[in-house]
């Protein structure tokens, strides 16, 4: 008898035991959590792909830096929060605001209705388009030109280019690749006719490569990038939106271009386009 009663009362202790450490276990993580919301409260958590020179790319002590860092720390003093920068794959952007791993993201990014189906995009805050790279020997001499049996048009995957070539183009054959370089040197080589890219990038790839190719600068679809936002975030649109606003006003976007992009703005001019801010 006296047993039963020791082996009771022995796990009423230790069950009284277990509840104290599970109460203890639970306080800790809620401070934890609440140190973590009182952080996170603090930071604007920018995300962006550091591989697209001038706008986000890293120095040669591997930090962030470029266009798009300085409009994420911009926006952040205009916040009254510190800047995270985190570097993500291009195609991660999207899935990693959505489930709240960053606040923003500045990279880049063309403002299509598709991504606006998932996310809400800000005011634009600079403006560019498609236009083609060609090669130096082709007769090509527009757009129209360009969709013909026996042409051959490079696209990068999942770009607004190869969308275009895919819902336009019936004629020549599109060869779409994985990255950027591999259709330069398509058109460098002779091997595509034309390359579907940014007006930005196009003319870096003439630059790089004034031998071999040529470029038609001139927009055939005029896109715009933006500052994409959680959906329903309505708040924090509106601070940015202001932001963008005021900055432009201040003249911020004009010291951007003359720091990181002076050839390509003097050249634009030159050419009677519009630059892209």
């Amino acid at each position: 008898m006296c047993h039963t009663k020791s082996n009771a009362l022995a796990g009423i202790l230790c069950f009284s035991g277990l509840w104290r450490l599970a109460a203890i276990c639970l306080l800790c993580l809620s401070l934890l959590l609440l140190g973590c919301s009182r952080q996170q409260t603090n930071v604007l958590r920018v995300g962006m792909e550091l591989a697209y020179p001038p706008f986000e790319m890293t120095d040669e002590k591997g930090e962030p830096t470029g266009i798009s860092v300085d409009i994420a720390n911009a926006l952040g003093k205009y916040l009254s929060l510190d800047v995270e920068v985190q570097n993500i794959p291009f195609d991660g952007l999207i899935p990693a605001l959505k489930t709240g791993k960053i606040n923003v993201i500045i990279s880049s990014m063309t403002a299509t209705p598709e991504r606006a189906e998932s996310i809400d995009f800000s005011t634009p805050y600079l403006r560019t388009g498609l236009c083609l790279l060609l090669s130096k020997n082709s007769s090509i001499g527009s757009l129209n030109d360009l969709d013909a049996e026996g042409n051959k048009v490079a696209v990068k995957m999942g770009t607004t280019g190869h969308a275009y070539a895919s819902r336009h183009f019936r004629n020549a054959e599109v060869l779409v690749l994985e990255k950027e370089d591999a259709c330069v040197l398509e058109v460098v080589q002779g091997k595509a006719d034309a390359f579907i890219y940014d007006q930005m990038s196009t003319y870096k790839n003439w630059q790089r490569n004034p031998n071999s190719t040529k470029p038609l600068l001139k927009p055939f679809q005029e896109e715009s990038w933006a500052i994409g936002i959680r959906k329903g975030n309505k708040p924090l649109l509106k601070q940015v939106n202001e932001f963008l606003a005021e900055f432009r006003a201040n003249e911020g976007f004009e010291r951007l271009g003359d720091r990181f992009l002076k050839e390509q703005k003097e050249a634009f001019h030159k050419l009677g386009l519009p630059f892209y801010f």
